[in-house]
């Protein structure tokens, strides 16, 4: 008997339907289990788990060899989530289970050799696509039911073993499906943050170049010796950014499902993501990909903060793959078996020594490294990438006399209360803008709009260019940054203060700087 079982197969971040056709066929003493419709290594160790779970579980077929086909034949089919539409289709096919109109029904999920039904990765953009072609329910692992439940108007029973299905059609057993209050679970958890700015203390300037780059969309590299607070305070930057909106959180969602990076019983991201990648990345892993796709940690910070600690340690060749993305805010990933173009806006902050000892400008250590081998040191970050950076920060190291005495710091509520006021300015002012969202991501059209010097301000960075031997890239960056100082203290006009304070964030421009 040929039984229809429908499931779905993963396609860059998004799902694609695929039909589970079983037939069985008398086959003498001798029983065959065959798997066709461009099926990977692990689509194809399905047999054997599928044959084991419906063995131990007494489900014993005559002789009789088996095919299954994944169709569109033409698609290649990947991972174990065929598992359970394959026991589901050849019980369907042995008369062992009855589905009336199976075609209102989506299964995935993969089998343990006893039955048990296991989590798998990419259940979000499946059930979207679920719900996007009609189907009435979704059967999925119960560990995923919650990923799964954030789609409504959509069944989601989220199952445990193959006998609870089985137990679910013939009448047995009564499954209720999992139902999520997406809303109130996203908002609730919205302002929920493992790390304060108020547990900062001191660094007060350091502190108002992240309120700056929060309320920008600015990419920051903080310049620091070891120990002085680069990474502590980076950890921190989600605390401040805008939340997340709903469709902001569904696209995050989907991307970490398809990783697999989703914790168990999750449902939506409500927080901002924060990757930082270890220095020995590879390219694949920075950009994506693979021979079975996996998005890699550009993708994975996509409405978030990718943090590069240790810049410099960095595979040059890996770095280099961040312009295109960095400019795109997508990434275009080429392999023989695919092309996809993913999402990857996201803020780019990093850290590094400013030397190799690590205390060149230290006010109490000696540094030990030649104004050459400080050069060197400096150009392994390439001038295209170093360009990218709108703030340009050096960070001190706090004396253990004033960390004793400060104060308890600014929380980042306060701070986020600013930032938000700068956001709704420039949301208004880009609103006919399409696909400028922020002022890091202004054109040079746009500077000439909105960006308008009178002649004190216009002298001021004239003079500084000149005395500083500024290069010309860091003019459209002094621009956008005193473009959103001013949003902060809610000036329509760019004034000589706020191009001055852009000016104290180019320092690594600075001719002079390392010497």
């Amino acid at each position: 008997m040929l039984a229809k079982i429908h499931s779905a197969a993963l396609l860059g971040l998004d799902a694609q339907p695929v039909v589970v056709e079983v037939d069985n066929f008398d086959a003498g003493q001798v029983s065959k289990f065959t798997i066709v419709g461009l099926p990977d290594s692990a689509v194809k160790e399905s047999q054997e788990r599928v044959q084991s779970a419906l063995r131990v579980n007494g489900y014993k077929a005559p002789f009789k060899s088996v095919v299954v086909n994944l169709s569109p034949a033409d698609m290649r089919k990947e991972g174990s989530g065929f598992d359970l539409p394959m026991a589901i289709g050849v019980l369907c096919s042995y008369e062992f289970l009855k589905i009336e109109r199976p075609e209102r029904y989506l299964f995935v999920g993969e089998l343990g050799l006893d039955g048990d039904i296991l989590p798998v990765k990419g259940v979000l953009p499946i059930s979207i696509k679920a719900r996007e072609r009609g189907y009435e329910a979704l059967f999925v692992p119960e560990a995923n039911a919650r990923e799964a439940a954030v789609v409504n108007r959509l069944k989601v029973y989220g199952v445990s073993h193959l006998n609870d299905i089985v137990g679910f059609f013939d009448g047995t057993k009564d499954l209720q499906p999992t139902e999520v209050n997406t809303r109130q679970e996203f908002y609730s958890q919205l302002y929920t943050f493992p790390y304060d700015f108020d547990e900062v203390k001191g660094q007060e300037n350091v502190k108002r170049a992240f309120e700056v780059a929060a309320a920008g969309g600015h990419n920051l590299i903080l310049v620091g010796s070891p120990g002085c607070g680069k990474s502590m305070m980076a950890k921190r930057l989600p605390s401040i950014l805008p939340p997340l909106t709903l469709s902001e959180s569904l696209e995050t969602t989907q991307i970490h499902s398809i990783a697999g990076k989703l914790q168990k019983e999750a449902s939506l991201i409500s927080q901002r993501p924060f990757r930082s990648p270890h220095h020995t990345v590879s390219d694949v892993a920075l950009v994506g990909g693979g021979n079975v796709f996996m998005p890699g940690e550009i993708c994975l910070a996509h409405n978030g903060v990718l943090f590069l600690d240790e810049l410099p340690e960095f595979n040059r060749s890996v770095l280099e793959t961040l312009r295109q993305p960095l400019e795109d805010r997508v990434i275009t990933v080429s392999r023989a078996r695919y092309n996809l173009t993913l999402p990857c806006s996201f803020m780019l902050v990093a850290s590094m020594n400013p030397c190799p000892c690590g205390y060149h400008h230290h006010p109490t250590r000696q540094c030990v490294c030649t104004p050459a081998q400080i050069q060197r040191y400096m150009n392994k970050i390439s001038g295209p990438l170093m360009d990218r950076f709108d703030l340009q920060v050096e960070v001190e190291s706090v004396p253990f006399e004033d960390m004793a005495k400060a104060p308890k710091g600014e929380s980042s509520a306060a701070i986020r209360e600013r930032v938000l006021k700068a956001r709704q300015i420039q949301g208004e002012r880009y609103k006919g803008e399409q696909g400028i969202h922020c002022n890091a991501q202004m054109t040079t059209a746009l500077l000439q709009k909105y960006v308008q010097l009178d002649e004190s301000a216009l002298t001021l960075l004239r003079t500084a260019m000149k005395k500083f031997n500024l290069s010309a890239r860091a003019y459209d960056r002094i621009l956008k940054v005193s473009r959103t100082i001013a949003d902060l203290e809610g000036a329509a006009q760019v004034q000589g203060g706020h191009i001055a304070e852009a000016i104290g964030y180019r320092n690594l421009d600075r001719a002079d700087w390392g010497c």
